[in-house]
């Protein structure tokens, strides 16, 4: 039986300024099986990254949950204050942020910051750190661990630099690694090895990995499950393969569509227009409305639930019972089949392997 690892329900989370309290994310649902690796995508200010701070107690001092639980392994960590956090974050989770050249202290040696989170956690001597942070080293493929435990983060390739962010948040063989864009500003080649390297370190460390990522070639490559994020909401859930051959959000649709294709001639890539609403101008209805080509006026009015089946639920008017009462025409946005034509059109741009 495969066992939930971590079980998000229902969580809210919003900042604090003069004005009031501004909700960011809103009613996020998901779970992290053991073994698995869950993706998160979507735009830049969708919530991708406040989601895994909330769930690791990173929130800043006007951060606050207003509402939900965040499930660890049946403990609920929204309830636990940041003493108790300290003991959770490195050793059953760990994150890796990102951009490693700032998340890495630049006046310390990489070997000192590995060598740190083991005695914070695993209470040993400076020669058991050393030699722990040595292991770590050559476990995540960097050559000569014992001369490049001495060097500074300056003194490696931005490739070098992601693996030691890896050894660092598995020194402890956490249950559960968040990775928050890891392979952002990595060439193609070093991408590969970092994906492949995770993959491989989460069978051998019987662990699951929480990946934030807008690139959907990653995704395509190391999910098993992909939640797609949206303005603060999830707007699809679903595994992999079916995400990429049967997207039914039209976000989803429009994500996938702009995958460039390597077999056809394109002049222009499909896009998206308009971008992400801001937190105080948010749509009274659908937060994707505002860009949607299928929404029907009372898209704008009423906001919809997550509904579907377990392995694949989608936030749309369009795929519940009230869609033809709300649109009361057979105009496009009523018009199924038309829906049907862009999914297949989206999945037509996935891509190959998928």
């Amino acid at each position: 039986m495969t066992t939930t690892q971590l079980e998000v329900k229902n969580l809210h989370v919003g900042f604090k300024s003069k004005k009031g309290f501004t909700t960011i994310l809103n009613g996020v649902d998901f779970t992290v099986k053991k073994g698995e690796t869950l993706c998160i995508v979507g735009e830049s200010g969708c919530g991708k990254s406040l989601t895994s701070l909330s769930i690791m107690g990173l929130l800043p001092k006007t951060g606050q949950i207003s509402e939900g639980q965040i499930l660890f392994n049946g403990e609920d960590l929204s309830t636990k204050n940041q003493k108790e956090m300290s003991k959770i974050r490195g050793k059953e989770i760990s994150m890796i942020f990102q951009e490693p050249m700032t998340s890495l202290n630049p006046v310390q040696t990489v070997g000192k910051q590995i060598e740190e989170v083991v005695r914070i956690h695993q209470k040993v001597g400076k020669k058991e750190a050393r030699e722990k942070a040595i292991d770590m080293l050559r476990l995540v493929g960097i050559p000569a661990p014992e001369k490049r435990i001495d060097n500074y983060p300056h003194e490696m390739s931005g490739g070098m630099r992601q693996r030691v962010m890896i050894a660092m948040a598995l020194t402890c063989n956490p249950k559960l690694l968040i990775a928050d864009e890891p392979t952002t500003a990595l060439d193609v080649t070093i991408q590969a090895q970092i994906l492949e390297l995770m993959d491989r370190l989460k069978t051998e460390l019987d662990m699951s990995i929480m990946m934030i990522t807008h690139d959907l070639g990653v995704v395509s490559e190391i999910a098993d499950r992909v939640l797609v994020m949206y303005a603060g909401k999830v707007v699809e859930y679903s595994d992999v393969k079916t995400l990429f051959k049967k997207p039914k959000h039209p976000y989803t649709q429009g994500l996938i569509e702009s995958i460039p294709k390597l077999n056809e001639e394109q002049d222009e890539l499909p896009i998206i227009k308009g971008s992400v609403p801001s937190p105080e101008n948010m749509p009274k209805g659908c937060r994707f409305s505002t860009r949607c080509k299928f929404a029907a006026p009372a898209c704008f009015e009423k906001l919809p639930e997550l509904v579907g089946e377990e392995g694949h639920k989608v936030s749309c008017w369009m795929y519940t019972d009230e869609w033809e009462k709300m649109t009361n025409h057979g105009g496009e946005a009523g018009n199924v089949s038309q829906r049907e034509t862009t999914a297949a059109a989206a999945a037509a741009a996935a891509p190959t392997g998928s």
